[in-house]
């Protein structure tokens, strides 16, 4: 390999000449071999302008002992080995070392899933390898591939061209130029200021908008204009209200934990017991109310939410997409392939009057047969409906399709005659044109009658469910070598190539579906009304409200804001009016999901609380996108709506229960640190009963759902959380304090017992709660999952048999209860979990109330 590769400033990719940079770059136009490109992975690392290198797993796994509280814990114990208490050492090493091996296991467990799912749908490019063209995931792009593009496509690297045809590229990532700018091959580029700005180069993070090219990669990864941009901003995306939401409980709980801590430190060495136990318990205490689980649980539930998605064709890119799925209430999508069956097909060729007509569909064929880049479906069903003899037609220039004058053209040689033939949007071909071809071949003036005449024809295919795409013409000088926007004028127009594409049987019965679950379908059409409108009437769908993009134009952001909650169908816009539209439902307080998948929809889709891509869809698209559907359809998104609300509402059970215990223990060992003479638990015993409790709770994530609990968007509500806290945490410690009654003056208990009894009554309550607080329900008509019921049995039962091991129990520092304090064990949990399910449904009641 070259060592001269790596030497390749910004300025050397555009100023050498083609020849020399090939050389440089050890590489020709067949592309690099497979042997060489390992090499080069293996020195340049993979072409990821943002990618995080891991540390190893054991890295990762050591990490996990970064936390003070558990480090001073270790650093305790440790002392108190070196007074002779050797086997409280071993044991709460051994607690914490399973414990975190536990949440390291299922965590990366979870990430690995994900990120192979992840890949499964990652972004390709047509890359020459050994002469060959194959598709590879960018990532594994190195300098020196030779790489293929086409519209649609993203650029993988920092690249020179070698060909290019009527090229445009977006560049407003690295510029914040709206415009496409054009790039041409060639050794003296212009506007070559600034890399940018080079004519003759091409950057990573930027798109193809028309045309297609070859290019050689010169830089990958972080040594690209991207990645340099993206170093120095190192700016991260903002926290969605799920990430935000979960950070603001861990910090509640841990200044809580901290306040405890410290106020039963200072109570039990003002009592004048050990220091160094009084630490070790209150160390214990911390580790044992801090929600050190919560990162797992919230990991693992949307890792098994994403696992689930898979199997119902859904990918998911971005995990905390997950939450942003199940509060959306309003859903964005084009028409095609989500109420359509997007199998278009080419139905006739007419005139203006709606006569057969050769002259339109030999325009039209032409037209999308020399038309550069990704062809459109309208062109594919141009192109399979019949053959055309296309010898003799030479192609000379074209002025590519764009988004705003919604129409492409090509400058065509036929004989010593040059045309330039126009397709696209049929209102603006007839505006643009002073002439019309009837189907005889007889070109007339169009007058204000004809011209009316065209559009009542246009209105009735749109009226029958038909689209329509304009065809217009004009001869121009035998001399002229290319094509402009400005050619586009006094057009003779041909008539209408008349397309279907029929209503998705579908697609109205999982609207209604979605609306009765909260969530507002909106469709965002470029097609004009009448089209769509019989669309909606096919499928059952009725029309509450139309905005077209002309009248759009038209209306104040104010405006548009009283007017979008009534409006369901938006025809006629265009990329910016979509970008507007999702900005001001946003504004409105809603959470907005976008379905697209052309090269126009990134900007929807990026700005979009959930982006909604497809498989098939343009490279540019995919990227943007947070979900990638497999099958488009909106069932699927349906299906993924009801595994992100489930995700949710399990994260919740987690969440709900560690705030109501945790702050009822905090009141319990505050209590108990006043009115004994001794340690309510040893910190060996306090450890192990954070490990059983965090075991049991592993299966939350594969917890069932009630349906009501998801029928409607499940938003992460902070302010429910804490008022939940405050509600059931009391009722907790009031059991405890119950426990420490029955212990003391029933049993006559003294230190040994009464931490047994505490610590099996505590990890009890704490573990059957679940059952409770998992569901609105009453307790016992709503089935938990059978893992779920499992691993709560099975920790209560290991609990109970640790004081009866003889040599177990006496490292824990347990005894064996006597009978009679299981038959209150039992008494107590049964009113315990009576009275938490009186609470919860006055609780919820209140909480109804309030919101009504």
């Amino acid at each position: 390999m070259n060592p001269a590769i790596d030497e390749l400033g910004a300025e050397e990719i555009w100023k050498e000449p083609v020849d020399r940079l090939l050389s440089r770059l050890g590489t020709s136009a067949a592309g690099l071999d497979a042997a060489e490109v390992q090499s080069r992975l293996k020195t340049f690392g993979p072409n990821d302008a943002a990618v995080v290198k891991r540390s190893p797993l054991w890295i990762q796994f050591l990490s996990r002992f970064r936390n003070p509280l558990v480090i001073i814990l270790l650093v305790a114990s440790g002392l108190s080995a070196a007074t002779g208490d050797i086997a409280s050492f071993l044991i709460v090493v051994s607690i914490v070392t399973i414990s975190m091996t536990i949440d390291f296991v299922q965590e990366v467990r979870a990430q690995s899933a994900v990120e192979a799912l992840r890949r499964s749908v990652a972004v390709q490019a047509t890359v020459r390898r050994g002469g060959a063209s194959l598709s590879v995931p960018i990532d594994q792009f190195v300098p020196g591939d030779v790489v293929e593009l086409i519209a649609g496509d993203l650029v993988p690297a920092d690249s020179r061209l070698l060909e290019s045809r009527d090229l445009f590229i977006n560049q407003a990532l690295l510029t914040g130029e709206p415009y496409p700018a054009e790039k041409q091959c060639s050794n003296a580029p212009s506007g070559a200021e600034n890399p940018a700005g080079a004519s003759n180069a091409v950057f990573a993070g930027t798109s193809v908008i028309s045309g297609t090219a070859t290019i050689v990669v010169c830089r990958t990864g972080s040594k690209t204009a991207l990645g340099h941009l993206a170093t120095s901003l190192a700016e991260k995306p903002p926290a969605t209200a799920f990430a935000v939401g979960v950070h603001r409980f861990g910090l509640l709980i841990m200044r809580l934990t901290i306040l405890m801590v410290l106020f039963v430190l200072v109570v039990n060495i003002s009592f004048h017991r050990p220091v160094l136990e009084s630490l070790m318990f209150a160390l214990a205490l911390a580790v044992g109310l801090t929600p050190e689980l919560l990162p797992m649980i919230v990991t693992v539930t949307l890792a098994r939410s994403a696992l689930e998605m898979s199997k119902r064709k859904v990918i998911v890119k971005r995990l905390t997409a997950i939450h942003d799925l199940g509060a959306m209430n309003v859903l964005c999508t084009d028409k095609t392939g989500t109420l359509t069956e997007a199998t278009i097909k080419l139905m006739r060729a007419i005139d203006g009057r709606g006569a057969e007509s050769k002259a339109v569909f030999a325009n039209a064929y032409i037209n999308s047969q020399f038309e550069t880049g990704m062809k459109s479906p309208l062109d594919q069903a141009i192109l399979s409906a019949d053959p055309f003899d296309m010898a003799g037609w030479k192609k000379i220039d074209e002025v590519p399709f764009d988004f705003e004058r919604r129409r492409v053209s090509v400058l065509v040689e036929h004989g010593a005659e040059r045309r330039l033939i126009v397709k696209g949007a049929p209102e603006d071909l007839l505006r643009l044109s002073g002439r019309y071809e009837d189907a005889d071949g007889k070109v007339l003036p169009l007058d204000p009658e004809t011209r009316q005449s065209f559009e009542a024809t246009l209105d009735e295919l749109g009226a029958q469910g038909f689209r329509a795409l304009g065809v217009a013409s004009r001869v121009v000088d035998a001399s002229r070598a290319t094509a402009a926007i400005s050619d586009e004028s006094d057009l003779v127009f041909s008539g209408f190539a008349v397309f279907l594409d029929p209503p998705k049987a579908s697609a109205g019965t999982t609207i209604q579906a979605m609306t009765a679950a909260g969530i507002s379908v909106k469709v965002l059409t470029g097609d004009n009304e009448l089209v769509t409108r019989h669309v909606f009437t096919e499928i059952g769908v009725p029309v509450v409200e139309v905005l077209t993009g002309d009248a759009l134009t038209n209306l104040s952001d104010e405006a548009l804001l009283g007017r979008l909650p009534r409006v369901n169908l938006f025809c006629r816009v265009n990329p910016q009016q979509k970008l507007r539209i999702l900005l001001a439902l946003k504004r409105l307080g809603n959470v907005v999901g976008f379905m697209g998948d052309g090269i126009n929809d990134a900007p929807a889709l990026h700005v979009a609380d959930v982006g909604i891509s497809v498989d098939g869809a343009a490279d540019v698209a995919r990227a943007a996108a947070d979900l990638i559907l497999l099958e488009h359809d909106l069932s699927v998104v349906r299906d993924a709506v009801v595994c992100g609300r489930s995700t949710v509402q399990n994260v919740s059970k987690y969440v709900l229960m560690g705030s109501s215990s945790n702050f009822g223990n905090m009141f319990s060992m505050a209590g108990a640190a006043l009115i004994l003479p001794f340690l309510p638990m040893l910190p060996i015993q306090i450890l192990l009963n954070n490990l059983l409790y965090d075991i049991s709770e592993i299966a939350i994530p594969f917890d069932q759902v009630d349906e009501e609990a998801i029928a409607g968007p499940v938003k992460w509500d902070v302010k429910f959380i804490e008022r939940f806290m405050l509600v059931f945490g009391p009722i907790s410690s009031v059991f405890d304090f119950l426990t420490f009654y029955v212990l003391l003056y029933l049993f006559g208990a003294g230190e040994t017992l009464f931490q047994t009894g505490w610590f099996i009554e505590s990890i009890t309550t704490q573990v059957l709660v679940v059952f409770a607080i998992r569901t609105r329900r009453p307790l016992f008509l709503s089935r938990p999952h059978l893992f779920l019921a499992a691993m709560a049995v099975g920790v209560i039962a290991v609990a109970m048999a640790l004081p009866f091991l003889p040599v177990v129990g006496r490292w824990l520092g347990f005894v064996a209860p006597p009978p009679l304090f299981f038959a209150f064990l039992i008494g107590m949990t049964l009113a315990y979990l009576a009275i938490v399910e009186i609470t919860k449904r006055i609780f919820y009641r209140a909480m109804s109330a309030a919101k009504g």
